[in-house]
């Protein structure tokens, strides 16, 4: 199925709530944001009105007021040469900007009584456009109310008795004072008809009352004469060749498709005219681009400038593909804030508020019960097993990725279709694979959970830096690294391809610099993930299962070496005085990158180093990490151990696991009890 069709699919099954206006609420700062959505009819668009205007059914005006910030998305008609306006003066049907409402207009622009430049003959374009409507046998109470208010002329006089519109000293429209941030002349009205019967489907609001959307729709079709075939559903219809814009936002002027090539005619050689080339129906393009936006709003992602949107055939709620294992195992996917849907991509719940001294009470990273990881995988299985209990064998996924090069011109960057099941699949293989002990901050509180990582953390701990205590991309020139990884990583999340190298090896040399972290915490957060990368690659390469105990049997030399460092951190850290100490880098730390890279000579100064550390130790203790220590240097050969060329990924995996264990509770009274019985036998 092409992109189109699975748009026109998408609009087709929700066609009955076209025009009705949802809320998408938030919790940010303390107070709830709405963001209001819509599924607009055809030949609608949505504006942002700076004014409000109650009449009654006579047209006789009751009263007006500035609409609120929060309040301003207006669904309103329009034709197609106004839908697609950007100069000239083709009106709008029904609400429009002041100089085409208003009869008085010119009185109140300049001393002459005459209209501005660009402003001639809008006020008699819209009014003729109007009557026509409300002449016809499509029109509707609220059109016939409209325009006899309109037919007065005293618009802009109501506006200014009402103090809506402000003059200057001239008695003219004071062209420094802004609504919201549109100048007074540019205002958009919208209007509200006192009928005293409304009803949820008849509100008086006309912006939101589907029956006059209808109204207008059946009106504006009845005025279609030409018709011709429309490539995409094989039907005869009126075409266009003016499409939408505002696609990833209301702000957004990129077209997806266009045709306005009348000087280099792409088309020649091939055919005769555009018409050949291609031709697409009115309605069949709006319920396209409609479609598109509302499912945009409504569950789309930006990374930078980049907008991705996925859904479900049958519109049944599926895990998120760019989220991380706990929220898919805990059925509470992200949502994006308005807020955070910016040049940075959206911010998720890792980035809550805290202070730094919540990163830095405890070092003892990792410290979890044994049974994190089942738990996380029980909730996690159970979670896709009621996923797959609503899609049946038909149900398709599908993902759109749209970029724009320019400000006019909105490039398809990817469209996926997969079957719902075999997503669910992929996205299975995904998280199991390279499930890692992970840790992140959820509603202000520190959670840990064995998974992957999100797209934007994944992207955080390759290239942020911190910034105020925290990893981003404060840099807007790196901002692109958010949509660049969400496009490397999609393949391997949608269709199971192998995890780039190239990206495992930078986690990898991230994770060997623990030293340019304040925060343990952030770098505990790239160790995770270069670990889960490394799992996932050595199983896609070799089919190796990796767990989080200690592989006793391991003999491979990079994982050696990094037991030995992480046995050499924790005995440094164990004679730290935390008050003290707390920020203070081990030597293990300190000598990461190049040890990591002369493994043989860097040993060596870091076990002469923490010699001082161990005489520090009780002798319960010493005893403990000396045979450790002794135990994984029996393991490695002399002519193994005295190589001097770099250590790989699976390093950091022996690290981690060694720390994990020396670290876990649950391990620490087996040890204890060890190391008492050999205090004792001293």
């Amino acid at each position: 199925m092409s992109w189109e069709r699975a748009l026109l699919s998408l609009y087709e099954q929700n066609a009955d709530q076209a025009g009705c206006i949802t809320y998408k609420e938030y919790e940010s700062k303390g107070k709830t944001v709405r963001i209001p959505n819509v599924l607009l009819p055809v030949y609608h668009t949505t504006a942002a009105a700076q004014i409000e205007v109650t009449i009654d059914e006579e047209g006789n005006f009751l009263g007006a007021e500035q609409v609120s910030q929060e309040d301003k998305l207006t669904v309103i008609p329009v034709t197609e040469k106004s839908g697609s306006r950007t100069s000239g003066k083709e009106p709008h049907p029904l609400c429009d900007n002041i100089q085409y409402l208003a009869g008085d207009y010119k009185l109140y622009v300049n001393a002459e009584g005459k209209s501005r430049k660009g402003d001639e003959n809008c006020h008699e374009a819209y009014m003729d456009a109007l009557e026509a409507w409300h002449l016809s046998e499509f029109t509707h109470p609220k059109v016939d109310a409209i325009f006899s208010y309109l037919q007065k002329g005293t618009l802009v006089k109501d506006l200014i008795t009402w103090k809506v519109l402000l003059l200057d000293e001239n008695g003219r429209l004071d062209s420094k004072v802004k609504i919201q941030t549109a100048e007074q002349t540019k205002a958009l009205v919208r209007f509200v008809v006192r009928t005293g019967q409304a009803t949820d489907h008849q509100p008086e609001e006309c912006w939101k009352d589907t029956s006059l959307q209808r109204s207008f729709v059946e009106y504006y079709r009845s005025q279609q004469k030409q018709k011709d075939l429309d490539y995409l559903t094989g039907e005869y219809m009126a075409t266009s060749y003016l499409h939408s814009k505002k696609i990833r936002n209301e702000g957004d002027g990129s077209k997806l498709i266009s045709s306005n090539d009348e000087t280099y005619f792409t088309f020649r050689g091939r055919f005769d005219s555009k018409e050949q080339a291609f031709s697409i129906g009115a309605e069949t393009s709006q319920k396209i681009h409609n479609a598109l936006k509302w499912i945009i709003r409504k569950q789309g992602k930006t990374y930078d400038g980049m907008t991705v949107v996925c859904w479900e055939s049958d519109q049944c709620n599926m895990p998120l593909w760019d989220t991380d294992t706990e929220n898919i195992a805990s059925g509470s996917p992200e949502t994006a804030d308005s807020e955070d849907v910016c040049e940075g991509g959206v911010e998720n719940e890792s980035q809550d508020e805290f202070a730094e001294d919540d990163f830095e009470e405890e070092y003892e990273a990792f410290t979890v019960k044994r049974d994190t990881a089942s738990m996380t995988a029980n909730l996690f299985y159970k979670a896709l097993d009621g996923y797959r209990k609503q899609v049946d064998y038909t149900s398709q996924m599908f993902l759109i990725a749209l970029d724009a090069a320019t400000t006019g011109r909105l490039a398809l960057m990817e469209y996926r279709e997969v079957d719902a099941t075999r997503y669910l699949k992929n996205i299975e293989k995904w998280h199991i694979e390279g499930s890692w002990l992970q840790t992140k901050f959820k509603n202000g509180a520190k959670k840990e959970y064995y998974g992957v990582p999100g797209i934007q953390d994944i992207t955080e701990c390759l290239y942020g830096i911190e910034n105020g205590g925290y990893l981003s991309i404060p840099d807007k020139s790196g901002k692109h690294m958010y949509a660049q990884i969400c496009k490397r990583l999609q393949p391997c999340i949608w269709d199971g391809n192998p995890l780039p190298y190239d990206l495992v090896r930078l986690a990898v040399e991230r994770a060997s610099e623990p030293q340019k972290y304040k925060s343990r915490y952030n770098w505990e957060r790239i160790l995770s993930l270069a670990c889960s990368f490394v799992k996932k690659y050595r199983y896609e390469k070799y089919g190796k299962e990796t767990a989080m105990v200690v592989e006793e049997g391991n003999k491979d030399r990079s994982y050696l070496y990094g037991r030995l460092l992480a046995v050499a951190d924790r005995v440094e850290y164990r004679t730290y005085d935390r008050d003290k100490d707390g920020a203070r880098v081990t030597n293990a730390k300190r000598y990461m990158s190049v040890f990591s890279k002369r493994p043989y000579d860097t040993w060596r100064n870091i076990e002469e180093k923490i010699q001082p550390y161990m005489q520090k130790l009780s002798v319960a203790e010493r005893n403990y990490y000396t045979k450790e220590l002794n135990k994984i240097m029996g393991m490695l050969s002399s002519e193994v151990f005295t190589k001097n060329t770099p250590l790989d990924g699976l390093y950091l995996l022996g690290f981690h696991h060694e720390s994990y264990d020396l670290k876990n509770p649950n391990m620490a009274v087996e040890k204890k009890e060890t190391t008492n019985g050999g205090h004792e036998n001293e």
